[in-house]
């Protein structure tokens, strides 16, 4: 508790900033700005060659039916078995603390869960050969959302006490997860497994939106004019977009899975691999949907909870989240639904339209009424869940920081000895439990925290000026970059709109600074 007392007033002093000052500067980010890593010269032939993107793959896949084997037959202690370690402290400190803050959907390039349906849809490893095996049937229209991968989500994280502790428990998820995706990849086309039921591209999609780097068309017009759109339907040098997305509409990096067949398939030269902004995608009015808001506060309740089980000192709790079957679990179960679909969302709707109500009668003539009736409360509420989103990767960073760095040395011996048989294959199977970084880690926790408070505050701030003014008509959007076209000449919005979207990111603010206030005293104290 000392250590989190010296952090917590960082936190409270720090409200009045980021509502103040932060949601304004991200106006002048080069959010715009994008440069495109095709045009070095090795980026290119690296991404079209399939060998690199094979390798990883295959890499992945042994590592992975190591891994269930591992569970299945070596020793039921977690921290001596490669199930455990490989999967819920590697892979995890990787996709957690690199590859979705920096990669975005980087790992589902080389994800080896869908890897062997699909080669087995496609009738080849490698090139197209011909055809595969399959139904290839549509995925049905009323499931085209991720409504399913937040209830499998939801789903795993109800048993994740047990199934990141015993390995026979990870080596069944694991095992479960590989024959779904091939029975899934054997009836519907493409990945729809990938699209519309893993649990763990769920949330990889939706936190890709901050990721500085993006599969976008170069020149929009030429996409249009391409009338066999191999990108969408491949050709002899590549597959049809894997992810049912069309490069030409892509807004947003929710959806694609940086596969990269478009840049195999695209006789035109005509697809980018950007460097752009983080967060770019925040800021593209485009596309938001209550499955994807719904998203942001599983994934923000899932983060609380597991922080309370996994680095919290109760010890009833621990019991509780272990004890499955229990009536003690039945009742944490419950607890756990109702927080993220129920209290999370609906005490954030309660504070959306208390505020909105207010700053809309306050300064009813800022904007025009056809406006404010085209901008419904659903509308708002979704459009500002999204401003959560920085929060909620932050949330997962710090809880990871803790996690992965307590328990990192668990891998070396795992390494020498991956079944607990008594091997010592490198030298390390006797190495002892050491925590790293205990020292700074509270402080990278503090900070990574409050950057993403600071993110979605800011990022609450120019939904919000979104809200006002672009429906309004008033300042049009850039349609390539998603942006606001602002004043060119003062660089900022009329001041009768500055208070009224203030007033109407505060939810966001105030919402986000409860949830570090809490993630503060259960990751750090």
């Amino acid at each position: 508790m000392p250590s989190a007392i010296r952090y917590l007033p960082f936190a409270i002093c720090y409200l009045p900033f980021a509502i103040r000052h932060l949601p304004s500067a991200i106006r002048y980010l080069p959010s715009a700005m994008r440069y495109d890593l095709t045009r070095l010269p090795l980026v290119k032939p690296l991404l079209k060659s399939r060998w690199p993107q094979f390798g990883l793959t295959a890499l992945a896949l042994g590592g992975f039916v190591l891994a269930i084997v591992a569970g299945l037959v070596g020793t039921p202690v977690g921290n001596r078995n490669f199930g455990i370690g490989f999967v819920w402290i590697a892979w995890w400190a990787l996709l957690m603390l690199v590859a979705v803050p920096f990669f975005g959907r980087g790992w589902c390039s080389i994800c080896p869960i869908p890897a062997p349906g699909e080669w087995l849809q496609r009738g080849a490893i490698l090139k197209p050969q011909g055809r595969g095996l399959g139904l290839r049937r549509r995925w049905p229209n009323r499931l085209r959302n991720i409504w399913l991968q937040n209830i499998a989500f939801a789903l795993v994280a109800l048993f994740s006490a047990v199934v990141l502790t015993q390995p026979s428990i990870t080596a069944l998820v694991l095992a479960a997860f590989l024959f779904v995706a091939l029975g899934v990849s054997l009836v519907f086309e493409r990945r729809a497994f990938c699209r519309y039921l893993c649990p763990v591209g769920g949330f990889i999609g939706l936190y890709a939106q901050l990721a500085p780097v993006e599969i976008r068309v170069k020149d929009p017009a030429l996409c249009a004019a391409h009338t066999t759109k191999t990108c969408y339907t491949g050709s002899a040098d590549g597959y049809g977009c894997p992810w049912q997305v069309f490069p030409g509409s892509l807004i947003k990096n929710t959806y694609c899975g940086l596969c990269v067949e478009c840049l195999r398939t695209c006789p035109h030269d005509n697809i980018a691999l950007n460097l752009r902004a983080f967060g770019a995608d925040l800021a593209a009015p485009a596309g938001r949907r209550l499955d994807e808001a719904f998203k942001a506060f599983v994934m923000l309740g899932s983060a609380l909870v597991y922080s309370a089980v996994m680095l919290g000192p109760w010890g009833a709790l621990k019991a509780a989240a272990y004890g499955v079957g229990s009536p003690a679990w039945f009742l944490y179960a419950a607890v756990f639904l109702l927080l993220i679909f129920v209290l999370l969302p609906g005490l954030f709707w309660i504070a959306v339209s208390l505020v909105s109500l207010v700053v809309t009668h306050a300064s009813a003539s800022a904007v025009r009424s056809d406006a404010r009736q085209r901008v419904t409360q659903k509308q708002l509420f979704i459009a500002l869940a999204y401003a959560l989103v920085p929060l909620g990767l932050a949330a997962w960073i710090a809880f990871s920081l803790s996690f992965v760095f307590a328990n990192l040395s668990y891998l070396w011996p795992v390494l020498s000895d991956p079944l607990g048989w008594g091997w010592n294959l490198f030298g390390t199977a006797q190495a002892a439990w050491t925590p790293y970084l205990t020292g700074v880690t509270p402080a990278l926790q503090t900070i990574v925290l409050l950057v993403g408070l600071a993110w979605s505050s800011a990022s609450a701030y120019q939904i919000a000026n979104e809200q006002l003014l672009g429906q309004s008509g008033r300042l049009p959007y850039n349609q390539q970059s998603g942006r606001l076209l602002y004043n060119q000449q003062s660089g900022r919005l009329p001041h009768r709109h500055v208070g009224q979207a203030a007033g109407l990111s505060l939810p966001v603010a105030a919402f986000g600074f409860l949830v570090t206030l809490i993630l503060l005293g259960l990751l750090i104290a």
